[in-house]
């Protein structure tokens, strides 16, 4: 087999080289992504009740940390953006790593009325060495329903 000249060989050593950075740099930041603290609300359902819209919200909790308290601040907004509400919902204690189910009535309402769901604000988020702070900056609203969900 024949060596390959010395300008072929520093190109391809290079290559190479370039091409292990970058795929050392992409594991680097999908892992530094993997590992970013998040503090994710899913509205999963809205169903009517007689005279209420109950809405079900999944809460994960990945901050690393359990959390005592979490409220937030939630404004519901009409189909047409009006807004309708604006209340407290309590999501009471979240542990770390583990989903919980809370489901909140909202009196006078009618589900279908609703277009969106801004969690306006952190009201209270406490645990140990978290302050509503980390709350804010982790947190992730996402929807399986037709009514938006903003954070």
């Amino acid at each position: 087999m024949k060596p390959l000249p010395r300008k072929t060989a520093c190109h391809l050593a290079v290559s190479l080289a370039c091409a292990l950075a970058a795929l050392t740099g992409s594991q680097s930041l999908a892992q530094d992504t993997a590992a970013a603290p998040a503090l994710a609300i899913e509205l999963n359902s809205a169903d009517q009740q007689d005279n209420a819209c109950r809405l079900t919200f999944v809460a994960h909790n990945g901050l690393g940390a359990d959390l005592e308290t979490a409220v937030f601040e939630t404004v519901l907004f009409s189909t047409d953006g009006a807004v309708l509400k604006l209340t407290l919902f309590d999501f009471q204690a979240l542990p770390t790593g583990r989903p919980r189910v809370r489901q909140f009535d909202v009196p006078g309402a009618q589900c279908a009325a609703i277009g969106q769901v801004l969690i306006n604000g952190v009201h209270k988020c406490s645990g140990d060495g978290i302050a509503n702070t980390d709350c804010t900056a982790a947190l992730q609203t996402k929807t399986r329903t037709d009514i938006e969900v903003m954070g």
